[in-house]
Parts: structure tokens; C-alpha cells; sequence
């Protein structure tokens, strides 16, 4: 690093040789041509510490997020509980009676943020949104896959759908326009989108996929299970290529960013705001960071969901497994996305990390190693 950047990175308690080791780390795959891109940043009292760029990318760069966007809905419908203008027991058909059909009228405000729901498989097509009368028709066509607060399935789409209508019907304002209004442009986030705006486009990274895929005989052979088939396609991360998709704001995979900025929004949810404005109080940051999913496992490993309202916490020994590094401390809460991303605030070190690439490694196992790695070495990088 330049003398500059290592000012940077001392000016927050971090040390240096550990920034350089780590940063050797996340330019890895660039170097040998995996990936096209990446972009990092450390944040912590407020502040970015290390912010680069890699391949492709420069420090002006806006990246899908994809699923790291729940962290961001999520923490602007906690605005929304915090002002007691929305219940976590409340049905969701008392809100959104569109969606009273096919026994869906059991399910919780509270279960749409932690995966609980019962339909994880739901269809929606994102430029539906923009029609009220097809978005509204998609929620009554959805059906339960299995009771609702029964078991914990990652829903990768169809609950953050919802919460975005509730956020609307609850608040009077598109839901983007909420996000933007209440939450992002207070926090001086301007790199930070959910919903990208057309000017914006030309700073978007495309979405690019990587290496070959495993076989189910290499998943065998490292006696580990084949992942299931989803919503998240290859064709479906291309479509995030497109205006159209950038445009409209999928409320839990449509998100845009630097990591310089996304790294400052963790330091935003640990500290309830920045440079003096506090959009959550600790009553609310205590609450949202509460496990909410008890014993309930995730299908794949059968390790512990450990579901907050909307977030990620990091836990026990099993934390790797749910996006984290193995040096994370119980504490640590965030949300990943989709192709590798990486967003998670650590409350005992006060280090927040935001790793993004527009690569997407069709290699499930080097991706998720790379991210344990990613991480491991971020949670241990102060002085």
C-alpha cells in the first residue's frame, strides 16, 4: 500500500502488514483471472479505512449486491417498527389483503424477515412490480410450501416483496423512495442504491460468470451435499445486465454499490446512524439483532439459521457457514449476496467489511471458501 493508504488504515487502528496481507487476499482471483473485479473496503468508527479496487473496477464503481440488499430493506422497514407503525406479530393480510389466499393468512409480519414464511419458491418477475394489479395478483396466486414458523428455507425473493409492500402501504411512499428518503440520503450514502437510476447505469458493473461448475460427483467426493436448485439462475444474475432490473429495486437482490459505502451503512446499523444523525435507537438495534429462529436449521448443513429481523448473526462455531469468518466474534451480524458478496459489521472489534465483485464463480466451493477467507482475515485486522 502507499504511504497514504497505510495513513488510512492506521488512522482506524489497523495494522498495516495484516491490510497487506488481506488485501494480497481479496486481489487473489483477479491476479489469476478468475474473476474480472472486486472492490473492498474496511470501515470502522465512522469511517473507511481501506478502500481498493481491483480488475475492472474503479473506486467509482457500482456493483450488484444482490441478497446483501435484505440488510438494507430490512433495516429501513426497523424505522418502521421503531415508530410503531408496524407490529412483527401483525398478519401480513391485515396489511396486504391481496395476499389472503391459499391459507396464507396465518403468516407474520415477523416470519417474512426470518425465512420462516412457507413460501420460499414464490414467482415474481421484478418489472411486475411497476403494475399494481400484476404485482397484487402474483401475491394471490402464491401458495404455502409448508406450514408457516414450521420450519426455517431461505426465501430468496418472495418475502422481501411483501415487506416492500408493507413498507408502502405503512409508509405512503415507494418503497425505493423510502429507502432513498429515510434512510440512505440521511446517512450521506450516495453510492448506495436500491433502484438504480438510469445516470447511474454507466457505473454498474456487468455481471459476469466464472470457471466451471462442480459435479454432483465432486460434491460426493468431498462428501458434501449437492445445493439445490433455486430462483438464482445463471440467466437470472445476467438480468441484472439489463435497465430494466437495475431500474426497479428487487427489494432482497437488487441493490447497487461501492464497498466504501456499504462498509459505512454496517457502520451505520452498529452505531444507529453517522456523523451525528441516528436513524435507529440501541432499543431497536438490540431487538433486530435478537435470534428470532430458536432451533431452526438450515436445509443444507443443518447448522443453526440464526435469523434476526431481516440479518445474519454470526454465533457459534458454525458461524462459516453462515457467511462469516472463522475469527468473527459471536456478535457479528450482516448479510452476503449472491456471486460472493460480503457485508458484515463485527460489534467487538467495530470493524465493518464490504467485499463486491461482479464475478460470479460457478465453483459453489472456491466461492465460499474465498469469502471465509475474505473474512477471516478482515475480523482480525486491528493493530
Amino acid at each position: 500500500m502507499s504511504t497514504q493508504r497505510i495513513s488510512d488504515a492506521q488512522s482506524i487502528g489497523l495494522d498495516a502488514q495484516k491490510v497487506t496481507t488481506f488485501l494480497a487476499r481479496v486481489q487473489q482471483e483477479v491476479d489469476e483471472g478468475l474473476l474480472p473485479a472486486a472492490q473492498v473496503a474496511i470501515a470502522r468508527d465512522g469511517k473507511v479505512g481501506v478502500f481498493e479496487s481491483y480488475g475492472a473496477a474503479q473506486a467509482d464503481s457500482l456493483t450488484p449486491i444482490f441478497s446483501a440488499t435484505k440488510g438494507i430493506t430490512s433495516a429501513a422497514a426497523w424505522l418502521l417498527f421503531q415508530s410503531g407503525d408496524l407490529q412483527e406479530d401483525e398478519r401480513v393480510v391485515d396489511i396486504i389483503p391481496e395476499f389472503n389466499t391459499h391459507g396464507k393468512d396465518v403468516v407474520t409480519v415477523e416470519q417474512l424477515f426470518t425465512h420462516t414464511a412457507g413460501f420460499p419458491h414464490a414467482p415474481f418477475k421484478p418489472v411486475q412490480w411497476w403494475n399494481k394489479e400484476e404485482r397484487y395478483g402474483r401475491f394471490a396466486q402464491w401458495r404455502l410450501t409448508w406450514p408457516p414458523g414450521s420450519k426455517f428455507e431461505y426465501h430468496p425473493s418472495s418475502s422481501m416483496w411483501v415487506i416492500a409492500e408493507i413498507i408502502e402501504r405503512r409508509s405512503g411512499l415507494d418503497f425505493t423512495d423510502f429507502v432513498r428518503n429515510r434512510v440512505l440520503d440521511p446517512l450521506q450514502l450516495n453510492d448506495l442504491f436500491v433502484g438504480l437510476p438510469a445516470e447511474h447505469h454507466h457505473r454498474a458493473l456487468d455481471c459476469v460468470h466464472c470457471g466451471d461448475a462442480l459435479t454432483p460427483e465432486d460434491y460426493r467426493k468431498m462428501g458434501m451435499p449437492v445445493p439445490p436448485d433455486s430462483e438464482v439462475t445463471e440467466d437470472a444474475i445476467l438480468n441484472f445486465n439489463t435497465a430494466a432490473f437495475r431500474e426497479v429495486g428487487v427489494p432482497g437482490g437488487g441493490g447497487y454499490a461501492s464497498a466504501a459505502d456499504l462498509a459505512l451503512f454496517y457502520q451505520a446499523l452498529l452505531h444507529g446512524g453517522l456523523d451525528g444523525v441516528e436513524l435507529w435507537t440501541p432499543a431497536t438495534m438490540a431487538s433486530v439483532r435478537t435470534v428470532r429462529t430458536g432451533d431452526l436449521t438450515d436445509m443444507m448443513f443443518n447448522k443453526l439459521a440464526n435469523r434476526g429481523l431481516g440479518i445474519i448473526i454470526s454465533g457459534d462455531e458454525s458461524r462459516s457457514y453462515r457467511g462469516f469468518g472463522k475469527t468473527n466474534s459471536p456478535e457479528a451480524f450482516g448479510h452476503n449476496g449472491a456471486g460472493g458478496q460480503l457485508a458484515w459489521v463485527d460489534p467487538a472489534t467495530g470493524l465493518s467489511l464490504a467485499y463486491v465483485t461482479p464475478g460470479h464463480d460457478r465453483n459453489s466451493i472456491r466461492q465460499a471458501r474465498r469469502g471465509v477467507a475474505i473474512s477471516s482475515l478482515a475480523a482480525q485486522l486491528c493493530a
